[in-house]
């Protein structure tokens, strides 16, 4: 057996010598790090390089993402297939090797890092699923979900206040299979934190309800072992290990400085080092009896081999509780899920129309959904009442009961983003969160890292525009919707109706991706629809309304402003014009559909007036002919609703003039 210390330097040398040769990167945290990364993945990571995607794995997240050759160089040396090459096109074009861990790119990556806080924050998600599902699958004698979530952070994920919120959850619920380590090396780019960053982040994570251990040398095997040993006892409450690092350790000249940060360490520091370190060895060349050592192969199939030994045992006590988690693992829906959608459409479809806010319709059909969906998992930021994500079937989840279907995030809405997205990179659950519109802004980069990642999560937003009322311009969106809609990879919905509220859902519950639904606290207009609507919706647009073959005029609008465009249709019709009404509930989808079905929703050529309490940017890219579009281009106002609506000139009478202009 090998001096562990030569086991850490593996991680060493292939870092500096990869940053060299890519003349850019992170070398000093991996340097710092590689001890309690080697005790991590050597003594207590329970994994299986052969199948990085068995469920009951451990997790591993590293939040200090910049430095990712520390993931990339355990992933070489356990056995995930990231070869020598792939370490040598570090940062290069379509390399498993890019400059942050991403999601998908790299076998044993769980989730993409690199803004500081959200890894850390992610794996508070991933530690509140392997709970959940824990309690919903376990049996007497059957531990089948029972695994930890380990993450790595440094001094700048802590400095992230989206690190804060979530672990204030999760000392809240009591998420004591989560074991944090913290890279306590007082560095960041601007030199030594101390200056900025005298936090005692021991003493703030007691307060938080953690099982904190405290000043153990980073560099020390036996004293990590012992701390992650005692880690895993923790049976009410998350661990944060906080571990005393030299950044760039091994470094004679550069190590403990800022220096080593962010940039190679240069030709002769890196022969210093080896020299330093004892490492006698040739750029990218580990002996293999380190990789051996390393190779955690064998124990990782053993180990799977194991569980499935046990799960199988439970299959034949529990089939009903087998074949579930498989299917959930696998990410497929219900197969009565079709049906459950047809029902409620019949219901729609054979009721009389009736004036109501979107977000009660919403939460009306989400609610009949939910019956038979036991992977979904719902939530707020503290506004669960006035959003409507509490539904019919909702059921709260508390510290000591994880049985439920709901968590109350408290006012976290970056916190609650991330988490999501750890809840969906785990696999075995569907998250939805709520908050109003307006403060999507300070979720804004975990929906983008959501999307990034293509993960299954649904960001669900009401009190959408002006109309909110009387709260005044700071909760009033008016920005935020073309904001959302430019994400790559988004799906957002701004129904108008409750059927196009159900397909919405149906949409987001079914897409591998993650969706926006913006329901408006106002109320939407009234008018009937087809059941033929239900394929145009789904395409993202459709023709809500046709009074002529060949229109004079086309109206469109999404969510509440279909009631403006059917007033200003029964105004335009009556002065003997032919007017098509033009639904556009997803931008996203129809911006994606075929040009001849974008025509034959938009009679391209003919006038068009395009309708939205929002920003009117987005919506220019539709007109391919005479138009305009009647939007908010300015911060609203503290009044009801319908009187801001009539100072902004978002009225059916702005709608006819605009029209009639475009007519003449």
């Amino acid at each position: 057996m090998f001096h562990r210390r030569e086991l850490a330097n593996a991680i060493r040398f292939l870092t500096v010598d990869v940053v060299q040769k890519a003349n850019s990167g992170h070398p000093g945290t991996a340097m710092g790090m590689a001890d309690i990364a080697e005790v991590l993945w050597n003594d207590f990571l329970r994994h299986n390089p052969v199948n990085p995607r068995w469920i009951n794995r451990d997790r591993f997240v590293q939040s200090n993402g910049h430095g990712s050759m520390l993931t990339y160089s355990l992933l070489h040396l356990s056995g995930y297939g990231v070869t020598i090459q792939d370490l040598k096109d570090h940062r290069k074009l379509h390399s498993k090797t890019p400059g942050h861990p991403e999601y998908g790119v790299t076998a044993g990556v769980e989730t993409t890092t690199g803004p500081l806080g959200q890894g850390f924050a992610t794996a508070v998600g991933m530690a509140l699923a392997e709970k959940k599902l824990a309690q919903e699958f376990n049996r007497a004698g059957f531990p089948i979900v029972d695994h930890f979530t380990y993450v790595f952070v440094g001094d700048g994920c802590l400095m992230e206040g989206v690190a804060q919120e979530a672990a204030s959850l999760a000392g809240t619920l009591k998420l004591n299979k989560l074991v944090a380590v913290y890279d306590d090396n007082k560095i960041s780019i601007d030199g030594e934190t101390p200056g900025w960053f005298a936090d005692d982040s021991a003493a703030r994570f007691r307060a938080l309800g953690w099982n904190v251990i405290a000043d153990v040398d980073g560099h020390d095997a036996g004293a990590i072992a012992a701390a992650f040993a005692a880690a895993r006892q923790s049976q009410d409450r998350p661990t944060m290990i906080c571990c005393k690092t030299v950044i760039g350790y091994g470094s004679p000249n550069k190590q403990g400085k800022e220096e080593v940060h962010g940039a190679p360490l240069g030709v002769e520091e890196v022969a210093r080092t080896r020299e330093h370190l004892g490492w006698a060895h040739e750029a990218f060349i580990v002996p293999d009896a380190v990789m051996q050592a390393w190779d955690a192969r064998p124990r990782g199939e053993k180990a799977e081999a194991e569980w499935r030994t046990l799960f199988e045992r439970y299959r034949t006590k529990h089939p009903d509780l087998a074949a579930e988690l498989e299917r959930r693992s696998a990410g497929r829906l219900p197969d009565g899920f079709d049906a459950a959608f047809a029902r409620e459409a019949d219901r729609i479809l054979g009721g009389e129309p009736i004036r109501q806010p979107i977000r009660k319709a919403s939460n009306r059909v989400l609610g009949n959904l939910l019956e038979g969906l036991p992977e979904v998992i719902g939530g707020s930021a503290d506004v669960s009442v006035s959003t409507l994500a509490w539904t019919s079937a909702a059921r709260s989840i508390t510290p000591d009961d994880f049985s439920g279907n709901f968590v109350h995030y408290g006012v976290r809405e970056f916190g609650m983003s991330a988490m999501m997205n750890g809840m969906a990179a785990h696999g075995g659950l569907i998250p939805y969160g709520a908050c109003y519109l307006v403060f999507s802004d300070y979720s804004r980069n975990a929906v983008r890292l959501s999307a990034l990642m293509g993960l299954k999560a649904i960001f669900l937003y009401t009190h959408d525009s002006v109309g909110v009322g009387e709260d005044g311009p700071t909760h009033q969106p008016c920005e935020q919707l073309v904001a959302l809609r430019a994400v790559p990879n988004m799906s957002l919905w701004r129904p108008g109706s409750e059927l196009e509220a159900l397909v919405a859902w149906e949409s987001a519950l079914k897409r591998e991706g993650p969706s926006v639904i913006v329901a408006a606290r106002q109320e939407g207009g009234v008018f009937a629809h087809e059941s033929s609507d239900i394929d145009g919706i789904r395409r993202g647009g459709y023709v809500l309304k046709d009074s002529g073959a060949k229109p004079d005029i086309v109206l469109a609008a999404t969510g509440s402003e279909i009631g403006l465009i059917l007033e200003a249709a029964a105004v335009l019709e009556e002065q003997g014009k032919a007017v098509r009404l033009a639904s556009i509930p997803n931008g996203n989808l129809f911006a994606r559909q075929d040009r001849g079905y974008q025509e034959s929703v938009l009679a391209f050529g003919t006038p068009t007036v395009f309708v939205e309490a929002a920003s009117p940017l987005y919506w220019y890219q539709f007109l391919k002919g005479p138009g305009t579009v009647v939007g908010v281009d300015r911060f609203g106002e503290s009044a009801p609703g319908p009187e801001i609506y009539r100072v902004m000139n978002l009225t059916a009478e702005r709608i006819v003039s605009e029209a009639s202009q475009l007519l003449r």
